[in-house]
């Protein structure tokens, strides 16, 4: 029987995805994703990645420049329009009488944020809190925790660069021991990752810290397994999921994480300035938070949010973005990502044993981030070329070990910009990029 579009709403409501001042949102807000699980129907995951017509309707939901083709969404993605509409509601009614209609009415609301966050997450609301970014998620645990001189703290060389400079920071002041981590891109397998780290652990080793997926690569971490690792041997380990979280179905308990941060901006397509940090109950006592909070808050997870007057509408719009994600599925939003990446990725290598991928492919493997470069092109000139002549945003990536361009589609991506984005890559194979 076909499903209306008030019943299809009734049903994100029941599912949870309950917006702050939910009655007064306008129904047709998910017109478009009503339409785009029309034309799924009862389909796989699969099958829907490939059909254009579904999500041709997800990317009018978006406000994307057509003019230019966005192949750097992990930085930050655009957000769909309705979310946008509430903050900028929320905004001027903020603006109406900030001292009441923010802190008393808006500030208020976002236990509606917590409590929907929580629940994607799969933890307490009470371990649960509101955040600007990953950095400022990570920099609360690296900052938090109490470490001695001559304390070991364990990295990986492609953790976020601002988190390497942070326990850099903290090294020079405290005196800690920071060690970094190599690994090859990619990888043999998750128990070579595993056994990387393992071999730079001793008894001194208070911290692990690594990224969920990283930011040059791709490549996606066996949480799960560093932690069964390091928890025996009373090792913290700080995930940094900045784009980890939205990207695919996830839950605290799969990984089996203590603490965790992520950026909202990135997959979730929230407002810009909006994550989420995690922290087990039983770790919230130990961990300071990065700004003073009162002796009383030792145990409320709250404590993290003392940053300070702020804009509270970016933080209540993350219920409209977890609501737009909730109804369309992180396991079709997976397996569209995966598609587009291996569309343009394939091609290339099927073309030219010039080109090489660092990046796992596959259907289960890593997510829309990939890494690429071609013999004889330097990825930095390439960069600028494809950006200058073909008007498509790429990521050079320089590190010590590999270098290549970057390459991120999202769901507003269409197959169209990729094949325009492999073609010209193509081109630059056979005839340069001096023109």
């Amino acid at each position: 029987m076909q499903t209306s579009r008030r019943s299809f709403v009734r049903g994100l409501a029941a599912a949870g995805a309950v917006l702050p001042g939910f009655a007064a949102f306008r129904e047709d807000a998910f017109a478009r994703l009503f339409r785009a699980n029309t034309i799924a129907g009862s389909r796989g995951a699969a099958s829907v990645a490939e059909d254009e017509l579904y999500w041709a309707e997800i990317q009018r939901a978006f406000d994307a420049d057509r003019t230019m083709i966005n192949l750097n969404s992990g930085g930050i993605s655009p957000t769909p329009s309705h979310v946008l509409e509430q903050m900028f509601r929320d905004l001027r009614f903020t603006n109406e009488l900030p001292v009441e209609h923010m802190w008393r009415v808006l500030q208020p609301r976002m236990e509606s944020t917590r409590r929907e966050l929580a629940k994607e997450f799969g933890c307490d609301t009470e371990e649960m809190a509101i955040v600007r970014n990953a950095s400022e998620a990570l920099e609360i645990m690296i900052y938090g925790l109490d470490l001695q001189r001559g304390d070991e703290v364990v990295v990986t060389n492609q953790n976020y660069g601002r988190m390497i400079t942070t326990w850099q920071q903290r090294e020079r002041r405290n005196g800690i021991v920071l060690k970094q981590v190599s690994f090859k891109g990619p990888p043999p397998s998750d128990d070579y990752i595993v056994g990387q780290l393992r071999a730079a652990l001793t008894p001194r080793t208070r911290v692990l810290e690594i990224p969920h997926i990283t930011n040059l690569t791709g490549q996606v971490m066996p949480v799960r397994k560093i932690m069964d690792l390091a928890r025996p041997l009373g090792i913290e380990v700080f995930v940094d999921g900045a784009h980890a979280f939205g990207h695919w179905p996830m839950k605290r308990d799969e990984l089996g994480v203590d603490f965790y941060g992520t950026s909202l901006h990135k997959w979730m397509h929230a407002p810009i300035g909006a994550g989420f940090l995690y922290v087990r109950k039983s770790k919230i006592p130990k961990l300071w938070p990065l700004m003073a909070a009162a002796e009383a808050q030792a145990g409320d997870i709250r404590k993290y949010e003392e940053i300070g007057t702020h804009p509270q509408a970016n933080f209540n719009a993350v219920s409209a973005a977890l609501a737009f994600s909730q109804g369309m599925g992180l396991d079709r939003k997976i397996a569209r990502l995966r598609y587009l990446r291996d569309r343009w990725a394939k091609r290339l290598l099927s073309e030219s044993d010039r080109v090489h991928v660092l990046t796992e492919l596959g259907p289960d493997k890593s997510g829309a981030i990939c890494l690429f470069n071609v013999d004889g092109l330097d990825p930095v000139k390439l960069g600028g070329w494809l950006l200058a002549n073909h008007r498509i945003v790429n990521t050079p990536i320089v590190h010590p070990e590999f270098s290549g361009i970057r390459i991120t589609p999202s769901i507003y991506t269409s197959v169209q910009e990729i094949d325009t984005f492999t073609d010209a890559v193509g081109k630059a194979i056979k005839t340069g990029i001096a023109s």
